[in-house]
């Protein structure tokens, strides 16, 4: 029923700090608080809130069946929803923030420029410098393409996303402590993981590839050099390179290129998907993870003023 994850409204204290941020990484305001791409106009939402956290999730389906077949579902989980206007509304149950599915499709990303790699016994850049070593600054993002959730019962909230939105297993980890979903081909659009209170753990934004990664971290750590919190690095499930950073709001966000791609579900389910990966992130890791990497360091902090704007 689901075919993309649209955008993401994130809440912090200070909004336009942050939209000052991206628009230094290349993302461009296509309207008052709303960043996006020439390809994709609206990725990331900002608003002010007394704490960082994801407000709203927007998500696309193919037609207005899925939007009644959707609120069928959750009305048998017992969860409410509001269909009206080609889009359905409802609350993540465990973390309370907004999904929104409209009747949309993504638009599509324009192809970057193939790059020529030498490899052994096969070099196809002869008497041409590499074009990876020529640019003078990080290519823009394409996309928001995942975002993590903290939740106090994943199982909760992986009947939330999968038996009532839609959402596909690409894999757990296991026993229980983890969920990839997509919405999309991409391996993962959602994961869930463990956590006391309902938080952020990060979202994630594509670029390019390796070397694009590398530039636009490298232009992060020359404003502030202790934004690292892992990478650079390649993933084992989902199988993409990635690189993770603290955004000005304290947020971590994940540079990320090459990921898995799931067209076909019922074979993913059958030759790949496993339900008990470990807890190792990486096939290689440079740098990294710090402490928290699982949880923000100053969750309790959020925890508290998740109370206090909830009273």
């Amino acid at each position: 029923m689901l075919n993309a994850l649209l955008d993401l409204e994130l809440s912090v204290p200070d909004p336009e700090e942050l939209e000052r941020f991206w628009l230094r990484r290349g993302l461009q305001a296509t309207a008052p608080g709303v960043l996006g791409t020439a390809d994709r106009p609206s990725q990331l939402r900002l608003r002010e809130g007394g704490y960082r956290h994801v407000s709203e999730v927007r998500l696309a389906c193919d037609d207005e069946g899925d939007l009644d077949e959707i609120a069928a579902r959750l009305d048998k989980l017992g969860l409410s929803s509001d269909v009206r206007d080609g889009e359905l509304r409802t609350i993540d149950p465990c973390n309370e923030h907004a999904v929104v599915v409209q009747v949309a499709t993504a638009a599509p990303l324009t192809p970057p420029a193939t790059r020529e790699l030498n490899r052994p016994g096969a070099p196809v850049r002869v008497d041409r410098r590499s074009t990876a070593c020529l640019g003078r600054a990080p290519s823009a993002p394409r996309r928001v393409g995942h975002v993590v959730f903290g939740t106090p019962d994943v199982e909760a909230s992986r009947a939330f996303y999968v038996e009532g939105l839609g959402f596909q297993v690409s894999d757990g980890v296991g026993p229980g402590l983890g969920w990839f979903l997509r919405c999309s081909t991409d391996h993962h659009n959602l994961l869930l993981m463990p956590a006391p209170v309902p938080c952020l753990n990060h979202y994630a934004v594509e670029l390019d590839d390796a070397d694009a990664i590398g530039l636009a971290a490298h232009a992060v750590l020359a404003e502030r050099p202790e934004a690292t919190v892992a990478g650079l690095g390649r993933h084992i499930v989902g199988a993409n390179l990635f690189w993770y950073l603290l955004d000005p709001a304290g947020g971590m966000f994940e540079l990320f290129a090459d990921m898995d791609q799931i067209v076909d579900d019922e074979r993913w389910a059958r030759e790949e998907r496993r339900d008990d990966w470990g807890l190792d992130i990486a096939a290689w890791n440079a740098a990294g993870p710090t402490p928290d990497f699982f949880l923000p360091a100053d969750l309790d902090a959020l925890a508290a003023a998740r109370d206090a704007a909830r009273r």
